[in-house]
């Protein structure tokens, strides 16, 4: 499975297009369901590469460094908006993985600042 290779890293490059079709890279968290097939990660409402992802699905997803420098080839994908209730356990299986950030920092900060946070899933292309 194509999504395993990110199960063990703690940020990915996520590279959504712009409407011009240019690519934008953002450091992200992700998490691996147990099968493999999937990534999923996290953003806000407000967020630049959730306006991007409204209008184009498609993403690259890379292992980076925490400053979104790529350590390994992309892979490519699309990215689905999760409902509320498919978000619960991706929210869970975030804060296990990310404990402080996505377990108590994150949330407390989009709350504060009154985001709705988004939760995204990857499917990947086949290779």
């Amino acid at each position: 499975m194509i999504a395993e290779q990110f199960r063990r890293q703690k940020t990915v490059l996520l590279q959504t297009r712009k409407r011009d079709g240019t690519w934008v890279g953002t450091p992200v968290n992700v998490v691996v369901d147990d099968e493999g097939r999937y990534a999923f990660f996290r953003t806000y409402d407000a967020s630049g590469k959730a306006k991007r992802l409204r209008n184009f699905s498609d993403v690259r997803l890379a292992p980076s460094t925490v400053r979104g420098r790529p350590t390994g080839p992309a892979v490519t994908g699309h990215a689905r908006l999760l409902d509320e209730t498919e978000a619960v356990a991706v929210r869970a299986m975030l804060a296990a993985k990310h404990p402080l950030i996505h377990g108590r920092l994150v949330p407390a900060f989009h709350r504060r600042r009154g985001y709705r946070t988004l939760h995204y899933e990857v499917t990947f292309e086949p290779q």
